[in-house]
C-alpha cells in the first residue's frame, strides 16, 4: 500500500521462534479472562498439548508476566503493566505533549487525547481525562479500534486515500458500537467528505450512548507515522452550549501539539 500503510499479519519469518508465539498466544488469553485460567483451559484455548503448555506457563510464571492464584488459576502479572508503561512512555513522545493536554483539559474540564498512526493502525497515544467527560475505560494509551467510530480516527482516516481506506476498513472491520454507528465504507466517506470541509471532525454517540467528541489534525501533509490528531470527548448534552467554542480550542491545542513536537524527546 501507498502512504505506509500495510497489513499487520506480514509473512511468518524464516527465523520464526514458536515457543515465544506460543508464550504469547498464552499471555493473550490468560489476560482476556476475567478470573482466570487454569493449565487444562489455557491448553484448551490456545490448542496445545497440557505438558508443553505447563513448561510454558511455568516459565511465564518465573518472569512474572503470569500469577498462580487460588485453586491453579493463572493471571497476568505485575510484569504485564511495566511493559504497558513502557510502551506509553513510548508513544507519549515529548513531555510537551503531556503538559499540553494537562493543561487544556485542567482549563476546559473535558479529556484531551492525541491518536497517530501506530503500525498502520489509529491509535491513541496520550490521554488527559478530566471531571466533566465521562470516563470511557477503552480509550487509553494503545488503543486501536473504532477508528470508523471515533472523531480522532475519523480525522486520520480522512488523510488517507480512498484506496488505502477501504484496505484499512477491509482490514479492521466496521464493529457497530450504537445505534448511530456507521458501519459501511460508503456511509463513512459521505461522513468523511462533509467534515474535511470543516477542519474539523466529529461523532456525536456513534462510539458511546451519550457522548460526543470532537478532533483535528495537527499535521495532515506529514509522512503517515508522524501525522497527528487531537480531540476532546464531552457530554452530549454539553454539545450546544460547548460546540461554538471547540473549533477554535482544538486548533488551538493542535498548534501547541505541533510545537511541543519539535522538542527533544525526554530520556
Amino acid at each position: 500500500m501507498t502512504g505506509g500503510l500495510t497489513a499487520r499479519n506480514e509473512g511468518k519469518p524464516s527465523d520464526f521462534i514458536q515457543s515465544v508465539s506460543r508464550a504469547l498466544r498464552i499471555l493473550e488469553v490468560v489476560g482476556s479472562s476475567r478470573n482466570g485460567l487454569t493449565i487444562k483451559q489455557i491448553a484448551r484455548r490456545v490448542q496445545l498439548a497440557q505438558t508443553t503448555t505447563y513448561h510454558l506457563v511455568r516459565t511465564l510464571v518465573y518472569e512474572k508476566y503470569l500469577i498462580k492464584g487460588q485453586h491453579g488459576l493463572f493471571t497476568v502479572g505485575l510484569e504485564v503493566s511495566d511493559r504497558y508503561r513502557d510502551m506509553s512512555q513510548t508513544m507519549r513522545g515529548p513531555v510537551g505533549v503531556t503538559e499540553t493536554l494537562r493543561r487544556q483539559a485542567a482549563d476546559s474540564g473535558y479529556s484531551h487525547y492525541v491518536a497517530r498512526f501506530v503500525d498502520g493502525r489509529v491509535a491513541i497515544t496520550e490521554v488527559q481525562e478530566a471531571r466533566l467527560s465521562p470516563h470511557t475505560e477503552d480509550l487509553i494509551i494503545g488503543f486501536d479500534d473504532g477508528a470508523h467510530a471515533t472523531a480522532v480516527g475519523k480525522a486520520l482516516l480522512a488523510t488517507l486515500t480512498p484506496q488505502e481506506r477501504r484496505y484499512y476498513l477491509r482490514e479492521t472491520g466496521m464493529r457497530r458500537y450504537t445505534a448511530r454507528t456507521l458501519t459501511t465504507p460508503s456511509d463513512l466517506e459521505i461522513d468523511l467528505s462533509r467534515l474535511s470541509s470543516q477542519g474539523v471532525y466529529t461523532e456525536t454517540g456513534q462510539y458511546r450512548d451519550g457522548i460526543a467528541c470532537a478532533a483535528t489534525l495537527v499535521n495532515r501533509a506529514a509522512p503517515l507515522t508522524e501525522r497527528m490528531a487531537v480531540a476532546v470527548t464531552l457530554p452530549l448534552d454539553d454539545l450546544p452550549q460547548a460546540g461554538p467554542h471547540l473549533r477554535s480550542r482544538l486548533h488551538t491545542v493542535a498548534r501547541e501539539v505541533a510545537k511541543a513536537m519539535t522538542e527533544e524527546p525526554v530520556e
